[in-house]
């Protein structure tokens, strides 16, 4: 028996069996040319997609209700000669069409418009205010992944024990509560109860540690953790349940599989079967709900922004809806847009690394 266990691993060849007789392994080199070609493809794919958002968003914002010269000159004495002197300015006298094609065409460009009320090139704006949106929402993801694979593999491990039933109601405590109302319990008890972290804003960790008054890189690091420990847990909870939920699923499934099965009777050791074996097929849809979570994700920064008063991508975006800001909402709408898209993309790539039956290129 002991012989059989140090070999090369039996239990892997024994389940690739079927894949190796039929479909031999193809070349690195060709895999990789594959997966070039599926990239390519794919990117190709999301052109019409983001035309399409491009179209529906560009509508929606111009049939807004109000008017943003309007909105822009509030409180100020102007007579309707000024009014039409902007909107002639702004381009907000002419068709609708024309606009929309000549925002697509300084798009291609690189140029996303100028804002209306603040005065300043769309992109600017937005490359100020990406940083801490993107700082919030990875943290919130890395805190996801860190608890809730840990914790699913234990649920399923222990399935059925006082664990289990303690993890399932926390993971359906976490999918059924608002993000912004878990920031203001979190700031409650944290914050104004306990005084432990601070509450609002974060501290940037590209900023020079005497921009905060810091006494070097190491206080700065701490800091910039300290801050954005509570809007992480208040976004990334419902990220972590819902990972967690599916990762006890899969590897329940998996634990049950025939190759587990298998590797037991040759041996293995529990340890091993778990490692190599159960967990690397449960992954599979981890990697898909990581990027379809994604547009939720960037939802719930809008909220979580507002509740810890960070100045990110997600409040610009309210703030541009509410003054009826077209070129800055467009803008927006088009970057969240394709990091979304990108996201998808780099998912389904994924798959060809976390499972080598996948292939891509000529069953494309």
């Amino acid at each position: 028996m002991s012989s059989l266990v140090g070999a090369d691993d039996p239990v892997a060849a024994r389940r690739d069996e079927p894949d190796t007789e039929h479909t031999p392994n193809p070349p690195l080199e060709s895999h990789a040319m594959g997966l070039l070609r599926y990239t390519t493809y794919r990117f190709a794919q999301a052109i019409p997609v983001l035309i399409g958002i491009s179209v529906i968003t560009f509508v929606l914002a111009n049939m807004t209700p109000g008017d943003p010269i309007r909105l822009m000159v509030q409180g100020q004495e102007v007579d309707a000669e000024t009014i039409a002197q902007l909107e002639a300015r702004y381009g907000l006298d002419r068709p609708l069409h024309e606009r929309y094609l000549d925002y697509m065409a300084g798009l291609v460009q690189g140029d996303m418009g100028h804002s209306f009320h603040r005065n300043r090139p769309v992109s600017d704006l937005i490359a100020r205010r990406i940083g801490p949106t993107l700082m919030l929402v990875l943290s919130a993801y890395a805190f996801a992944l860190v608890t809730s694979i840990p914790l699913g593999i234990l649920a399923a491990k222990r399935r059925n024990e006082p664990f289990d039933h303690v993890s399932r109601i926390v993971a359906l405590i976490g999918v059924s509560t608002p993000s912004f109302w878990i920031g203001i319990m979190l700031i409650l008890l944290f914050g104004v109860q306990l005084g432990w972290l601070p509450s609002s804003d974060l501290v940037y960790p590209w900023w020079p540690p005497e921009t905060y008054g810091h006494d070097g890189y190491v206080e700065h690091a701490v800091e910039t953790l300290r801050h954005l420990l509570l809007p992480m847990i208040a976004l990334g909870t419902l990220q972590m349940a819902t990972l967690m939920r599916v990762e006890r699923t899969q590897m329940i499934d998996s634990l049950q599989g025939e190759y587990v099965k298998l590797a037991r009777a040759y041996g293995v050791p529990e340890g091993t079967i778990l490692r190599k074996h159960a967990f690397q097929v449960a992954q599979l849809p981890i990697i898909t709900i990581v990027g379809l979570n994604l547009s939720t994700a960037l939802g719930g920064a809008v909220l979580t922004e507002f509740v810890f008063n960070i100045n990110g991508l997600g409040r610009l975006f309210y703030e541009a809806i509410v003054q009826l800001d077209y070129q800055l909402i467009m803008g927006i709408t088009m970057i969240i847009a394709t990091m979304f898209v990108i996201g998808v993309i780099i998912t389904d790539i994924a798959y060809a690394y976390i499972d080598p039956r996948v292939t891509y290129g000529e069953a494309e």
